[in-house]
Formats: structure tokens, sequence, C-alpha cells
């Protein structure tokens, strides 16, 4: 079972959580319980950080910052004591979590399960901090933002969990954001491909890389919510929503979703470069620079060459490296050999997630149509076995998502 921060914040909320984490052990279920530090409490540790040196060594920057979990596993443990539990927190060195040394951004490498497996059979609730793990040479690691999920994902590989509950402010999975779109409805099933998609194209419910930990290690994951009455019926009996492989899903025998859900994501931003030359190796002395500065290219259009053998290239970035990008840019300039670069800030991407598109004709199709009968103008396509995604005007964001949520026939009666 994975808490996250908004279910860890303050006494009243880990009492609540105690007594989720309880009912499960008294069904029957031996438990081992993840949890994130109290919500807002990891912003402050790393302003803490930046104050104390603002070019921080990130092997300290990760001694503070792991701080966080290591205070809520241990309120959790002594919660569930006091309502007459065993439980015990195992710290990231304890198991130990081995990572490697990639401080503030570790890939877990392996966790000991050995004696945690021993203490859960006999009858011991573990409590293990997310987030933090320890490198061979015995430094404290975190795992970067959002890193709990994966800890969690990998705990329940660890010790062959039948299943990973991660407990959110959300109740599920649903085809698109109920602030959005009222009629959106809570999806019972979605594959790991689908979460995968979804998780990298905007919807925040679980952080890519627990959704790609849990497939390659064939983890069945399932969304819940923690924000539930006391005497309310368990998370068992009210499921949330169960992430599985897509041969599991085939053998439910269930009728397929064409699309599974439509997510929104504004932090993009486009690039256009003017009359690139229409050479061999002119995309590479553009995308090169932007890789060696970590920077992710999303979608990229080339047009086709016009008569001087010149072609304009369009392209996406994250918002937030839009002007470290431009810089790169206009010092590549002579190199590259373009005219002119134009900026846009104010786009977001629109995407239509669901296996059902590899069977059937026409998603894309239906998606421009929609789009074209409200007059929102489409700026770039990319295509993938699962997706459909289109750049469009930020300003058209919710109205985009309506359109396809009634399009596609998902708006719940």
């Amino acid at each position: 079972m994975k808490f996250g921060g908004t279910s860890m914040a303050g006494s009243d909320r880990i009492r609540r959580v105690a007594n989720i984490v309880r009912r499960q052990q008294a069904a029957g279920h031996e438990v081992a319980v993840v949890v994130s530090a109290m919500a807002g409490e990891t912003d402050r540790l790393v302003n803490f950080c930046r104050e104390a040196n603002p070019l921080y060594d990130p092997a300290e920057y990760d001694v503070v910052v792991a701080s966080g979990e290591q205070v809520t596993s241990g309120l959790l443990a002594m919660t569930l004591q006091a309502l007459g539990c065993q439980a015990r927190s195992w710290l990231g060195w304890q198991l130990p979590v081995r990572t490697d040394d990639a401080h503030a951004k570790a890939r877990i490498e392996g966790i000991d399960s050995e004696a945690l497996l021993a203490s859960m059979a006999a009858g011991e609730i573990a409590v293990i901090p997310g987030f933090q793990g320890l490198t061979e040479g015995g430094r404290v690691t975190t795992l970067g933002r959002g890193g709990s999920d994966t800890s969690a994902v990998a705990v329940a590989a660890a010790i062959g969990a039948d299943r990973c509950d991660i407990y959110t402010d959300v109740d599920g999975v649903y085809t698109t954001d109920p602030r959005i779109v009222a009629k959106a409805r809570k999806l019972k099933f979605v594959t790991y491909e689908e979460m995968l998609e979804l998780a990298s194209v905007g919807s925040k419910v679980l952080q890519t890389r627990s959704v790609s930990l849990a497939m390659k290690e064939g983890v069945r994951v399932q969304v819940l919510s923690s924000f539930i009455d006391d005497d309310a019926t368990p998370a068992d009996e009210i499921p949330g929503t169960m992430i599985v492989s897509d041969e599991e899903l085939e053998g439910l025998d269930m009728e397929r979703q064409l699309i599974t859900g439509i997510a929104a994501d504004k932090n993009e931003a486009k690039i256009i470069l003017t009359r690139v030359p229409d050479r061999p190796g002119a995309v590479a002395t553009i995308f090169g620079p932007l890789a060696a500065a970590n920077i992710n290219v999303d979608m990229i259009i080339q047009n086709v060459g016009r008569d001087k053998g010149e072609t304009d290239v369009t392209f996406t970035v994250p918002s937030s490296d839009l002007l470290r990008a431009q810089t790169l840019l206009e010092a590549q300039k002579q190199a590259i050999g373009y005219n002119r670069i134009i900026t846009d800030g104010k786009v977001a991407k629109i995407s239509v997630v669901g296996v059902g598109m590899k069977s059937h004709a026409g998603v894309a199709a239906t998606m421009f149509r929609a789009m074209a009968d409200r007059g929102i103008n489409i700026q770039a396509i990319s295509t993938s076995e699962i997706k459909v995604s289109v750049l469009i005007d930020e300003d058209e964001t919710e109205l985009a998502v309506r359109v396809l949520h009634t399009a596609y026939g998902m708006d719940a009666e």
C-alpha cells in the first residue's frame, strides 16, 4: 500500500491511513506500506538547501530531502502501534533499497527483501519511506520528484506482492480530467501501455517511471482514494482503477473501449526554424545540441522542401526549456543555416489514448473532424500505435477535451 503526501499531511490524516492499513491486515493480508513526506514538506526542505548553498552538493541535498519520508514512516508506525498493531519502519538504508549514485534522480537497482519478508510473515506491518535509497558507497539517494510511486512498485516486485495499491487524492483513473468534463467516467481497468501514454501526455495520476517499472516487473497496480471516511467500505470492495497487462485485460473478456482516455498538457512550447537547408544531416545539427543540453523534443514536423532546397522544421519542447532551447539554437544559427526562429509558448497538446486503436481504423479521422467542426485549428500531429496527439492553441484546451470526449462516445449517462 502506498500513501502520497496529501494523505500523510498531519496527525488526523495519518490516523485515517493507519485505520485503512489496519483493516487490510485484519482481512488476513500481509502488508507493507510505502509513504511520502507530508504535502509541501519536500518543497520546504528543497528551499533550505537553496538558501544554504545555491550550488548545493547533490549528495547532501539527498540527505536533507530524504528526511521528510523518514518522519512520516516513523509517525505511521507509532500510530499503528497505538491502534494495537505490530509495526516498524524500515528506512531505505536499512533494507537496503540499492540504487545507482545519480543523486536527486537515482534509479533503483535492487531491494534486499529477506528481513522484510520475515518480519511481515511474523505479523508485523512494514512501513517504508518512499523516494529514498542507498548507493554502493553507502550514501543516501533520492529518486526524483514523484519517486515514492516508483519505490512502492519496486517493493511490491521485490516481495512478490499480489497487488500494489496506490492511494492518492483521486479515486481512480478517469476517461479525462473530471474538472474539465463533468461526465468523465472512472475506468475499471487500464493497460500498462495506456497508463504510460496517459502519464507521459499530461495525466497526473501516476508517475511515468512507476508505470514502466510495473510493466517490466508485472506488478498489478490499483489506484484508489485515501480520502474516505473511517466507516467506509474497504477499498477491496470499492475498487479504484486496476492497471494490468494487455493479456490479463483480454482474459477478462470485456468489451474493449476504443479510446481509454483523453489527456491535455499545457507544458508545451512550439519552435519553428524557417528555411533550413534541405540536405542530409541538417536536422542532426538542430537536435544534436538540444539532446546534449538534456532538452526533450516531442513533436517534430519537417515541411516538404521548397524549390531552393530549403524546408521549415517545427517541433515542441517543455515550456520550462523554451528559453534555453531558443538561446542554444540562436548560438547555432550559423551551423544550422536557418533564416528565422519563431517561438510560441501558448500551445497545448491534446492526446487520445487507447489500445483499441491497434485494431480499429478512423480514430484520427474522428478527432480531426470533431475539432474542425468546432473551428479548432491543429498546428502539429504525432502518433504512436495507441495514441494520437495534436498541438492546438492553449486557450482552446478545455473546449477540445470536451468536444473529443463527446465525439468518442465517452460521456457518462
